[in-house]
């Protein structure tokens, strides 16, 4: 069985019980990396981009239950500034300070060329070496998406695209913006999340960037190692029917399954 785990929203610590409960534990190999990637499109503060406090208490879980190296990575989507800058003022810099975490600037990061044949758009497709070869716990936002629809884990691994292959106008990634839900499905063809954390406390209702947030607030949070069933839940959550994302809809019964149970975790 598919299994996702929901929390009510009580207070960032409520990340705690989430993942106590949750199957989390169960996936991370001992000899491998744990590559946490929040969704930092921009330096505009949550819930456009990930809470430096919902990541906190990742962090705070698995260094009291696991031995792995934990990297913060991301990659910007504005050309206009770094990574680091986005870090430095998100707070990500002072939490990677307090708790001894490496930050990596994926826009900057070791690339391989990885080919795929049966991609749609991408029969080849650069992506950063340190995604590929470690467990990869995606932290997205609940969001609607001008372009993609929803923005949820698997839109969230743009993140890693690398803008000096992938940039073909204003923003980093803009090569998959006249193609994006074939580009999408093609980036999870690559690299899917290992694992997804996930922040619906708020919901952005109408998009990405700007416009109405859910009203009332979701006021939850998500996890779970399926790409699809996350990605259809967050769908749902929105009130967005998830066969309308041509993203999700092709990755079902490709990346993961669109069939799960959720278990509600008090």
């Amino acid at each position: 069985m598919n299994y996702l785990y929901e929390k009510e929203f009580y207070n960032w610590e409520s990340t705690q019980e989430l993942l106590e409960k949750s199957d989390i534990l169960t996936h991370i190999p001992v000899d491998e990396n744990i590559i946490l990637k929040p969704n930092l499109v921009t330096d505009d503060p949550p819930p456009i981009t990930t809470p430096v406090e919902f990541v906190e208490q990742i962090i705070v879980f698995l260094q009291k239950n696991v031995k792995n190296k934990i990297i913060i990575a991301e990659g910007t989507g504005e050309p206009s500034y770094t990574t680091d800058y986005v870090y430095n003022q998100l707070g990500y810099a002072q939490l990677a300070n307090k708790y001894s975490i490496e930050l990596l600037d994926l826009n900057e990061a070791d690339l391989v060329l990885l080919e795929n044949s049966d991609a749609s758009r991408y029969q080849e497709m650069y992506l950063p070496k340190i995604i590929m070869n470690n467990f990869l716990i995606s932290i997205p936002v609940l969001k609607a998406h001008s372009l993609a629809k929803v923005t949820l884990t698997m839109k969230n691994m743009m993140g890693a695209v690398p803008p000096q292959h992938y940039c073909a106008g204003s923003w980093n990634k803009s090569a998959f913006h006249s193609d994006m839900q074939n580009s999408i499905l093609d980036l999870n063809r690559y690299k899917t999340p290992d694992y997804t954390i996930m922040d619906a406390t708020v919901g952005m209702a109408e998009a990405h960037l700007w416009g109405d947030l859910c009203n009332p607030k979701v006021n939850k949070l998500i996890a779970g190692k399926d790409s699809v069933a996350i990605d259809v839940h967050g769908a749902n959550l929105l009130n967005i029917n998830w066969k309308k994302v041509a993203h999700i809809k092709d990755a079902d019964k490709l990346i993961g399954s669109s069939e799960f149970q959720v278990i509600k975790i008090k």
